[in-house]
């Protein structure tokens, strides 16, 4: 049976060297074939993030290089990253279905800004059709555990939810924790 392809994408304000992606890559071992990507803007040296159609096009731009491994797909990342794939996974951008998707991994979704619960990010959330792993803190200003199991309350996929206890948006001395769930998902997603 193939290996299945885990890509994994930053927050806004870092890289694909953050150290619970590397920790989820050394987890899966030899597993799954793990990329973790960077958003064109980090590439070329730039901090502020593109808009989001570009940063989905690049989603896109990856999925085609990979396209050509067989075996299940599970894609997802850090605040804005599991957002934008997310978004990608619900045809957003009107690239099409993702071929063969098989779940999400969303770390700290991003439900809102901090301080501002009324600009909500969940639109999509219901035209998503895999199974959704979110990993979030139990103080994460983006969005509280009630806030979140809400809106994901409202999608017909599966979801499962890992709570950091005290855990705010950064997650702080949780890699192993995220690492062992993003293990364990995939796994038993493919």
């Amino acid at each position: 049976m193939p290996r299945p392809t885990v890509l994994l994408y930053p927050g806004a304000g870092t890289g694909c060297d953050h150290s619970s992606l590397v920790a989820a890559e050394r987890r899966m071992g030899s597993s799954a074939n793990v990329h973790r990507l960077d958003f064109p803007y980090r590439r070329e040296g730039r901090k502020a993030p593109d808009r989001a159609p570009k940063l989905m096009a690049s989603i896109r731009d990856d999925l085609r290089t990979v396209s050509r491994r067989r075996g299940r797909l599970v894609m997802g990342g850090r605040s804005m990253g599991g957002r934008m794939t997310s978004m990608v996974a619900a045809n957003v951008d009107g690239g099409g279905p993702v071929r063969r998707l098989a779940g999400l991994v969303l770390i700290c979704y991003p439900l809102h800004p901090p301080a501002k619960p009324e600009n909500l990010r969940v639109e999509h959330l219901a035209d998503i059709e895999v199974p959704c792993l979110f990993i979030s803190g139990t103080r994460d200003p983006f969005g509280s555990p009630e806030e979140l199991t809400a809106w994901t309350s409202t999608m017909t996929t599966p979801v499962e939810h890992v709570w950091i206890e005290g855990g705010r948006h950064d997650l702080r001395g949780a890699d192993d924790t995220i690492a062992d769930a993003i293990h364990r998902f995939v796994n038993a997603l493919t």
